[in-house]
């Protein structure tokens, strides 16, 4: 790559700092535990063409991604020649934002001296937009809540009441979803008023030169690092657990000179319920994980985006049309980068991790339907967890560690304090990372119990419980997740890992989350370590022995 333009590159690293502090005005601001503890959002600048010029590091890529390609969308939607200061647009159409009903996407155009310079957008999950809610037992989208088209939102710095009264009438948590609303826009008009302030700064009229310079930049980048691979295409199939049978998710990685093609032909067609996946969320995480291992270290914007492509049947699971429900489209969606994996592996074998447990334990809590009619308080709670990720080449797994999506663990004192819930375990599961040289990362053993008289229902959609994260090149397999019920102290037969659950009070909910699998030979493992291992509690003395060859 040429130097770089010094005051141009200035400008660049002040865009990302611009970005990081738009983040975490949402985050200070929400009201919602997923967003303001766990981070399940977007925040990015775009210039006046709508593209995507910086993004927040705090986001999950179904987030980040569909954002890049949403801002097109909303920004040719609308005339610019329309636009007013302080005007903000809206959609949570899952097939334009974020591939599901209870992510938000906002767009804001930023006036610098009387005219539209640039976007400002972001994206973050709500907790609750009515219908049958977060979980995967809806027939349509329909079924599943409360779709918005492209909308504005504020008028000139005037919020669309009627708007706001209409998502607050048709959620289960309407001060929560209010709250969560008015962060998306702080998030937005901290983002556009840093943005001006940084061109009245260093004196700039627009943004086109700059724009120009951070998308060549990444693009030349993001080349150069496709020009040192091997030139091919090669396959893979992943069977994953599905809701009523197992199905298969197929993939095509062509690498060519000048660009990477992912192809889903031969993947499953779409299933009755919600776990089916629109393409921009699966291409977000696809995309992702090739930027994971291909010049990982160029920022991304759209011209380090610009080089992927990713293609799928219509109809397919990872390509759902409308009306098809995608509530839980995050549990097929998050499976695309070991997916992907599968397919590099063959042509980049010593750079590419084992599989993880991958699909984060997205657990969606709410008040049964007679909660209120007896007097009890009516809530509604999403909780995630992680599993481990898988082995990666020349180092271990990571334990409890959310991978791909990047979404932080729900933590247990917040959970506590805005929901009749306790939880009385939560530590790693020894074990459950696959055996290698390098380990996978442990999952996680984690009860929970309501507080008092109150039962709770939950909806569940989680993967590798059929399905263990595989090993490479010698590595054994990740242990597979569990979900069960502990009542008066006995376990109860596993609960299968996609549907409604009734958790009664008096009853323990118990889930185990998946381990990752381990890269080479277990025997090659390095006997220090393995004794560290043992020492924390990550292994066991049976496992060393059996499955290590080790005695302690």
């Amino acid at each position: 790559m040429s130097p770089p333009n010094t005051r141009l590159q200035v400008m660049w690293n002040r865009l990302l700092a611009v970005v990081e502090e738009q983040g975490q005005a949402m985050i200070r601001a929400a009201f919602s535990p997923i967003v303001r503890e766990c981070g399940d959002i977007s925040a990015g600048i775009f210039d006046f063409q709508g593209r995507m010029l910086a993004q927040a590091v705090t986001g999950t890529p179904g987030h980040v991604n569909t954002m890049a390609e949403a801002v097109k969308t909303l920004r040719n939607r609308f005339s610019v020649g329309d636009m007013k200061p302080g005007d903000i647009f809206m959609t949570n159409d899952p097939w334009i934002a974020s591939g599901h009903l209870n992510d938000f996407l906002l767009l804001m155009p930023v006036f610098h001296q009387g005219r539209v310079v640039g976007f400002t957008s972001c994206t973050s999950h709500l907790i609750d937009l009515g219908g049958l809610g977060m979980g995967p037992e809806g027939a349509d989208v329909y079924d599943e809540g409360l779709l918005i088209p492209p909308c504005r939102l504020v008028n000139a710095g005037q919020i669309n009441s009627l708007l706001l009264d209409i998502i607050k009438a048709n959620s289960r948590e309407p001060v929560a979803n209010e709250g969560d609303i008015y962060a998306l826009i702080a998030c937005c008009e901290a983002g556009a008023e840093r943005l001006s302030q940084m061109m009245q700064e260093f004196g700039l009229q627009q943004l086109d030169t700059l724009a120009d310079y951070i998308i060549e930049t990444s693009h030349r980048g993001t080349l150069e690092a496709i020009a040192e691979l091997p030139l091919g295409t090669w396959h893979n199939v992943l069977k994953v657990d599905g809701y009523e049978e197992e199905i298969e998710l197929h993939a095509a990685l062509t690498i060519a000179r000048n660009h990477l093609h992912l192809d889903f032909s031969g993947t499953a067609g779409c299933v009755s319920k919600g776990i089916n996946v629109p393409l921009n969320y699966a291409t977000a995480y696809s995309v992702f994980a090739l930027r994971c291992i291909i010049g990982p270290d160029i920022p991304n914007n759209a011209g380090s985006l610009a080089p992927f492509r990713v293609t799928g049947p219509e109809g397919c699971i990872l390509n759902a049309r409308r009306p098809a429900p995608v509530a839980m489209r995050h549990t097929l969606g998050q499976m695309t980068p070991d997916l992907v994996y599968g397919c590099l592996a063959q042509a980049l074998p010593d750079d590419v991790p084992a599989e993880g447990a991958s699909c984060m334990y997205d657990l969606p809590l709410r008040h049964v339907p007679e909660a209120v009619d007896r007097g009890d308080e009516p809530f509604a709670l999403e909780l995630v967890f992680n599993g481990g990720t898988g082995a990666r080449p020349r180092l271990d797994g990571l334990s409890a560690t959310a991978f791909p999506s990047g979404v932080w663990g729900s933590q247990i004192e917040t959970t506590e304090a805005v929901a009749p819930v306790l939880f009385s375990k939560r530590e790693l599961r020894r074990d459950s990372g696959g055996a290698g040289q390098f380990r996978g990362g442990l999952g996680q053993h984690i009860e929970i119990a309501s507080t008092g008289a109150q039962d709770f229902m939950l909806f569940l959609s989680v993967e590798r419980i059929l399905n263990p994260a595989r090993g490479r090149s010698g590595g054994l397999d990740g242990a597979t997740g569990r979900v069960l019920m502990n009542k008066g102290g006995l376990a109860q037969p596993d609960l299968p890992g996609k549907g409604e659950v009734r958790v009664n009070a008096g009853e323990t909910l118990v889930f185990l989350t998946p381990g990752g699998g381990g890269i080479g030979p277990p025997e090659n493992r390095d006997p220090d370590v393995l004794q560290c291992d043992l020492r924390d509690g990550l292994v066991s003395t049976e496992a060393a022995k059996s499955i290590y060859g080790v005695e302690t």
